[in-house]
């Protein structure tokens, strides 16, 4: 157990120091973000005050903080597919640990690094005057870790049969960008076509972004019109995913790993 824990905060640091050193993630990681509540939500805000009984440019920022949370840990585990190339992973492997702590170090550094992240689209958010209830924003702090973790746990179960970088790059961004939108993350989806609806609660950043919605809102008028499902709902299915992706996903890892 003891040599678990280890083996969870030496991968850990490893990634943070990683991220530290990588300026231009770092960079790309607070652009991003930033053009799509500072532009898109913007735009979109105008265009929409007054039709809506909800302050859209918190609501978008809540989606993108919740986007950024699910994307950056997913992306983040793209370097298991780098460390097994290069025979790191097999390096790790052959210690005298569990394969999950393994892959627990990898999730927890990955988490790590995207609450490093959001803390500067956080403080994008206050000083652009976004409106934000700071009491509603403190109570999403156990949730941004949740989501977080989520999105390397989905990282993780993507990745175990991938064994080229450049195959991750083609195939990754096709299953994280329509998410955006199936996810609402921009965008109302109390209404839509049964296949986009249907696609829509098919993706699991769906389940995050409105998770982060229905915790804020909650016991606020904003609430029956922002959010799509009870919170309670929003945290089984994401709590239930992330065991379903971690387990098949280290399972799958591993025993690829063996068979090479």
């Amino acid at each position: 157990m003891k040599n678990n824990l280890i083996a969870i905060s030496a991968i850990a640091a490893r990634d943070m120091t990683k991220l530290f050193r990588d300026k231009t993630r770092i960079l790309a990681s607070f652009i991003f973000p930033i053009i799509f509540i500072g532009v898109l939500g913007t735009s979109l805000q105008a265009n929409l005050q007054g039709s809506l009984p909800y302050n859209f440019l918190t609501f978008v920022f809540l989606g993108v903080t919740a986007q950024t949370l699910f994307q950056s840990t997913a992306s983040g585990i793209i370097s298991l597919v780098e460390d097994r190339q290069n025979d790191f992973a097999q390096e790790m492997f052959i210690a005298p640990i569990s394969r999950y702590a393994i892959i627990m170090g990898k999730i927890v550094g990955e988490t790590a690094v995207s609450l490093v992240l959001i803390l500067g689209i956080l403080a994008f958010g206050i000083v652009t005057g976004i409106p934000l209830n700071l009491p509603g924003v403190v109570k999403l702090i156990p949730f941004f870790l949740l989501i977080a973790a989520f999105g390397g746990a989905f990282g993780m179960i993507v990745m175990a049969n991938i064994r080229e970088q450049r195959s991750v790059n083609q195939l990754f961004p096709f299953l994280i960008f329509p998410q955006f939108f199936l996810a609402g993350v921009f965008n109302p989806i109390k209404q839509l076509p049964l296949p986009l609806l249907v696609a829509s609660r098919i993706a699991p950043m769906t389940y995050a972004v409105d998770l982060i919605r229905s915790v804020y809102y909650s016991g606020s008028p904003e609430y029956q019109y922002a959010v799509l499902f009870n919170p309670w709902l929003n945290l089984a299915v994401v709590a239930g995913l992330f065991a379903v992706f971690f387990t098949a996903g280290t399972y799958l890892f591993v025993k690829n790993e063996k068979n090479r």
